[in-house]
């Protein structure tokens, strides 16, 4: 059984919730609070698995919570509760600089309580599995010729980079955080990252890295072309695909049917990096829950580009680049503090001079 701890000032949403995750028999909800300063009380003797946190609550809020549980509990996941807001994303992303483990959104415009439990149920419990499971990663099943080595390349590459392409999901913020500020000024190379979020979050997250890179980075539109140090993060909501040629590429957007039940996802941008870049392409699969990219790293590999995966350890959870190394796609595994200087190293081999120009240094908010 997994122990789960559910703090939420609203009465309602603390029993929809603890009705949600009683519908998994795998799951025993251990302990209820108001409010964080009641949490912080029960939480010793309750010995949860998991936390669930709320982050706007009366008397002691999530995220005053959540620092002072991270110093008597660093380890013990917790999944803050937020809405879809600029300041419920503002707050949540507080909150993962602050070591919260993931989020789940609110549901917001919901008909009734049990579409409303269906919707947090079809959130939370997956994350709590994968969250709780961390530190039993089974060890995977392959072929002594295909495991690649940690930082050991492959094959080495014949072509520059001129596209760099970043899939990641849960603890994707902080590890974002952990490269895209350390990627050097003079980078040549356009990068597009796809970061599972839904709408305002991915322009927050945007505004935040650009606050504190060299890069410009911004959250894409559509028709933006791609531009050497430019940083484009893909809207929640919508897929985001490149157009055009190696020559001149730009980014498109689109509200297609989701895949691997996300939108945006990496294996459109990927799939379409590969038919418009080929083996310029450098694919990086960071943490995440899922499988999301690895058919367009197949893609991508496929077309004579490189894919690298986040190793296991540095990862909130290794599903997504988990299952690159299991395909046999990843060329290199990579630990987080590593990915941003290997990048750099990898892109100093100048890429195509004609791709647009060089994007401003100055930061974009």
């Amino acid at each position: 059984m997994i122990r789960v701890f559910v703090v939420d000032d609203s009465v309602v949403v603390r029993q929809v919730v603890t009705d949600a995750l009683r519908s998994d028999p795998t799951l025993e909800v251990c302990g209820i609070a108001q409010n964080g300063k009641v949490a912080l009380e029960k939480i010793p003797a309750a010995k949860p698995d998991v936390v669930t946190l709320d982050i706007e609550m009366p008397e002691m809020d999530g995220l005053t919570t959540l620092s002072e549980l991270r110093k008597t509990h660093p380890k013990l996941p917790v999944i803050m509760f937020s809405t879809l807001t600029e300041r419920g994303a503002s707050a949540t992303l507080d909150a993962l600089t602050r070591g919260a483990s993931d989020y789940v959104c609110k549901p917001s415009g919901q008909r009734n309580v049990t579409q409303t439990m269906e919707t947090i149920r079809d959130q939370l419990i997956p994350k709590i599995h994968a969250l709780h499971g961390k530190k039993a990663i089974p060890p995977l099943r392959m072929p002594p010729a295909t495991a690649p080595q940690s930082s050991t390349l492959i094959a080495s590459p014949t072509m520059p980079i001129g596209l760099i392409v970043i899939a990641v999901s849960t603890g994707g913020p902080a590890a974002l955080a952990e490269v895209v500020p350390h990627l050097p000024p003079g980078l040549r190379q356009p990068v597009l990252i796809v970061q599972h979020m839904p709408p305002v979050f991915t322009k927050v997250l945007a505004q935040r890295l650009g606050a504190s890179s060299a890069l410009e980075v911004r959250e894409a539109a559509h028709g933006d072309r791609l531009a050497r140090g430019k940083v484009l993060i893909a809207p929640g909501d919508y897929h985001m695909r490149i157009g055009g040629t190696p020559r001149d590429a730009w980014v498109t957007l689109d509200q297609q049917q989701s895949e691997n039940g996300c939108r945006p996802a990496a294996d459109p941008l990927f799939t379409s990096a590969a038919q418009t870049f080929g083996n310029q392409v450098l694919a990086v699969v960071m943490t995440g829950l899922g499988k999301d990219g690895t058919k367009g790293a197949a893609a991508i590999r496929k077309a004579g580009g490189q894919v690298w995966a986040q190793d296991a350890a540095t990862s909130t959870v290794w599903s997504m680049p988990g299952s690159i190394v299991e395909a046999g796609l990843a060329q290199r595994v990579i630990p987080l503090p590593q990915i941003a200087r290997s990048i750099a190293q990898a892109c100093e081999t100048p890429g195509p001079d004609s791709l647009g120009p060089r994007a401003s240094n100055k930061k974009a908010f």
